[in-house]
């Protein structure tokens, strides 16, 4: 373990788990992704969840059609409240990035 302390240590263990699950997975970016958003879903994660792997998942390539797609193809599963309420979590988180943004510029 590394002997540098971080005024965010919950935060940086999230984002190492992160970066290992991707190395470790074998799965394409894509496929990576889109296995993330299902679980995000299923799991009922919280807005800013949301709003970073949308963010991670832009960047991959992924469309807000790929999204919806992923959201249809398993709501058998999970349920159409389940769905809907990650809709709504998803669209809070990228809510929550737009005002980020507007208070960074606004500084």
């Amino acid at each position: 373990m590394s002997d540098v302390k971080t005024e965010m240590p919950v935060l940086e263990q999230v984002m190492r788990m992160n970066l290992d699950s991707v190395e470790h997975s074998k799965l394409d970016p894509r496929t990576f992704m889109e296995v993330r958003i299902a679980a995000l879903a299923a799991t009922g994660a919280a807005p800013i969840a949301w709003a970073t792997n949308l963010g991670a998942s832009a960047e991959v390539g992924l469309t807000v059609e790929d999204v919806q797609g992923v959201l249809v193809a398993i709501t058998p599963l999970i349920g159409t409240a389940r769905t809907v309420a990650a809709a709504g979590n998803a669209l809070r988180g990228l809510g929550l990035v737009a005002a980020m943004s507007e208070d960074v510029e606004d500084d």
